[in-house]
């Protein structure tokens, strides 16, 4: 049997001709693999000169593991969910901390940005069940639960700034959807700061505290988000199915709506010009961000940081070493109006015509 899980394909008992085929598309890869590890110590620049920042998801130590292999400048997700989906009861403080503790010891002098819990919907904790829901996906979870249940969120707190006591926190909430859920959660923050400080405890040299931005309504107030949050990051997979009210795991709806319409690209757009314009650091982190063709077309939005599988980083690298963005910008700024489903031919065009690595 052969398993082409980037095309989706599965070929049982293939005929000698597919073997070769195969035994040829491996070789070709482990040549692209060598292209990749030479790319490793080199800066993720532009052809006209302009720096992309890639950092990598995790959730586990083995995935914070490929930090330094991978080329990535820091973690630009961890999600802090899966430690708690493979034990078999709710970790405590100190359990807690000592992971996060872990994950910055590891990390060394990289930045790493910890995403709070964002359980519920598709991400079952199995000692704790929280019934079932009509729409799980847009139901009872993330920051909505973590907000109705203010111990749960202020222990997950309290452990990540005893982890990093002496160096940079960066807490990132999920699925916020209006300016109040931010602040509320902010107040946590603080909260657990002051409590720390009172018990005497070594604090973080400072604390960053930012939002996710996978519901649409945020992006409606996103200028009054950007006077409490000290940082952004997009969302693309959620973010996606919200704005075309899409299951993204609908197998009848996958072909329908396409992560390069120039709906969603737009959207992006505006998200990128307010962040910019009020000087707050942005991110995308999400399947978008992993792929060459889709990462070039953020680069043309204007993201400048993108986070993803540490897989990725190779060819992601590769793409952003051989484009021209200002050209690339240029060239977009066009096709954000056009009545089309997508915008993946044009931008493969664009990639062929000027010999970007997609």
């Amino acid at each position: 049997m052969i398993v082409d899980a980037d095309r989706a394909q599965a070929f049982v008992r293939p005929g000698e001709d597919a073997l070769q085929a195969y035994v040829e598309n491996l070789r070709v890869l482990e040549e692209q693999r060598a292209v990749y590890a030479a790319l490793l110590d080199q800066p993720a620049r532009s052809l006209d000169g302009i720096d992309v920042d890639l950092q990598i998801n995790a959730g586990l130590m083995i995935d914070v593991a490929h930090l330094s292999g991978s080329g990535a400048s820091g973690i630009g997700l961890f999600r802090t969910e899966i430690p708690f989906m493979v034990r078999a009861k709710f970790p405590g403080v100190d359990e807690q901390s000592g992971v996060y503790r872990e994950v910055l010891e590891e990390a060394g002098d990289k930045p790493v940005v910890f995403r709070t819990l964002d359980i519920g919907g598709d991400k079952a904790l199995p000692y704790w069940q929280t019934g079932s829901e009509e729409n799980p996906a847009i139901g009872w979870r993330a920051i909505r639960l973590s907000l109705d249940r203010p111990a749960l969120l202020r222990q997950q707190l309290r452990a990540l700034i005893r982890a990093a006591s002496g160096r940079q926190l960066n807490v990132l909430f999920p699925m916020v959807a209006d300016v109040p859920e931010f602040i509320q959660a902010r107040a946590l923050v603080d909260k657990e700061m002051d409590r720390e400080r009172d018990r005497g405890g070594a604090l973080p040299s400072s604390v960053r505290v930012g939002a996710m931005l996978e519901v649409p309504s945020l992006a409606v107030q996103l200028e009054t988000l950007l006077d409490y949050a000290d940082f952004l990051s997009v969302g693309s997979n959620d973010l996606g199915q919200f704005l075309f009210a899409s299951d993204r795991g609908n197998p009848k709806l996958s072909g329908r709506y396409d992560t390069l319409s120039p709906v969603q690209l737009k959207f992006l757009k505006g998200i990128v010009d307010t962040c910019r314009s009020r000087d707050v650091s942005l991110s995308l982190c999400g399947e978008m961000a992993g792929t060459p063709l889709e990462a070039m077309a953020l680069l043309g939005v204007g993201f400048r940081r993108l986070s993803m599988a540490d897989t990725c980083i190779g060819p992601v690298k590769a793409m952003v070493r051989s484009v021209d963005i200002a050209a690339l910008e240029a060239f977009m700024q066009f096709h954000y109006d056009l009545p089309e489903r997508t915008l993946r031919e044009q931008l493969k065009a664009f990639a062929i015509d000027r010999g970007v690595a997609i």
